[in-house]
């Protein structure tokens, strides 16, 4: 193809003045680690909009095509990828460029989708569910019997850490999310308990007879975070993933050293090259391995990973708009070439 239409930003800024549909150059020829792409669908977060604004962990040279998961048919692979194949349907991470009809990605963050799994199922899987089993499992060390609060928990990632603390032996989930369609979604995700911000201390410490939740799970930060660190075990472990709030918390650290707590931070661009070290290659195996659960999981029905709105190519803004309305349950995609044949 001598041109893809893409999403191209120009300058950082406002997505609506800054970001325009276009034709633009093809996808690069793949170098022997890489994978050529055809994109069929790509997720929209609030990670989009910072990016585009230029106020993301990485700042990309202008101008390029934002967006950084999708899923789509494998076109051709350098030479020293064997995971894939061309034909193969995937799911991939990457730095930007999945609003474009085509890219060119690094093999370690490429994933085969398992046969019978919907790619639309599948797009939701790599960032939202790879960041909370991640957080949960790897760094947090959710462990048998914890009583585990998720803040956030209509959110994309916010329901995957739901569904995946669930899913470990006698553990007890109370999801906190801000409207009563949010909650009522979490305990269909698999909730024991579902409650909203406002007495949230009060709330949790009823619910756990006093004694509070043993791992906070938290993307939301702010004052929500305080509220949480009040009702959190002695012992208890936070781990913090993100700031949708808005307000990075400032932590008393007299609360921390009279309850005993542990605060995790955990930024999962650290496994999939968003780091300066770019560590993708290291941690590739334990990524793959952890999709392939991820995958397994959703395909036999023990998580239910959904996009719940689809917008079309040129409506960016409408879809970073329904996610700032904090309306949305799940994630948040754009059609680029649409259904996969």
């Amino acid at each position: 193809m001598n041109t893809m239409k893409a999403l191209v930003c120009r300058e950082f800024g406002p997505p609506q003045d800054v970001v325009a549909l276009q034709d633009a150059a093809p996808a690069p020829r793949v170098g022997m680690d890489e994978v050529l792409i055809e994109v069929h669908y790509a997720t929209v977060s609030h990670a989009t909009g910072l990016l585009i604004e230029g106020r993301y962990q990485k700042t990309p040279p202008l101008p390029f095509v934002p967006g950084t998961e999708g899923v789509g048919r494998v076109l051709a692979c350098g030479g020293n990828v064997g995971h894939v194949r061309p034909g193969d349907l995937v799911a991939f991470i990457c730095d930007w460029g999945a609003y474009g009809e085509q890219i060119v990605v690094h093999g370690a963050t490429v994933y085969p989708i398992a046969a019978g799994l919907d790619a639309l199922q599948a797009l939701a899987v790599p960032i939202s569910y790879g960041t909370a089993y991640a957080a949960l499992h790897w760094r947090a060390q959710l462990r048998q019997g914890d009583t585990v609060l998720v803040l956030g928990a209509g959110s994309g990632v916010g329901a995957a850490a739901v569904e995946l603390a669930r899913l470990v032996e006698g553990v007890t989930v109370i999801a906190c999310a801000s409207s009563a369609h949010k909650r009522q979604a979490a305990l269909q995700g698999g909730a024991h308990h579902a409650v909203g911000p406002d007495g949230l201390i009060g709330q949790v410490k009823q619910l756990t007879q006093g004694r509070g939740a043993d791992l906070v799970f938290d993307p939301v930060g702010g004052d929500l975070l305080l509220q949480a660190l009040r009702c959190t075990a002695q012992n208890g472990k936070i781990v913090s993933i993100g700031f949708a709030s808005g307000t990075i918390p400032q932590v008393p650290m007299n609360i921390l050293l009279v309850k005993n707590l542990t605060v995790f931070g955990f930024f999962y661009g650290q496994y999939i090259g968003w780091t300066p070290a770019n560590e993708r290659v290291k941690y590739a195996a334990q990524m793959q391995a952890m999709m392939a659960e991820l995958f397994a999981l959703a395909r036999r029905g023990a998580i239910h990973p959904a996009v719940t709105q689809v917008f079309p190519m040129d409506q960016l803004c409408q879809a970073l708009s329904a996610l700032h309305g904090r309306n949305v349950v799940g994630k948040v995609a754009l059609a680029i070439k649409g259904d996969i044949p």
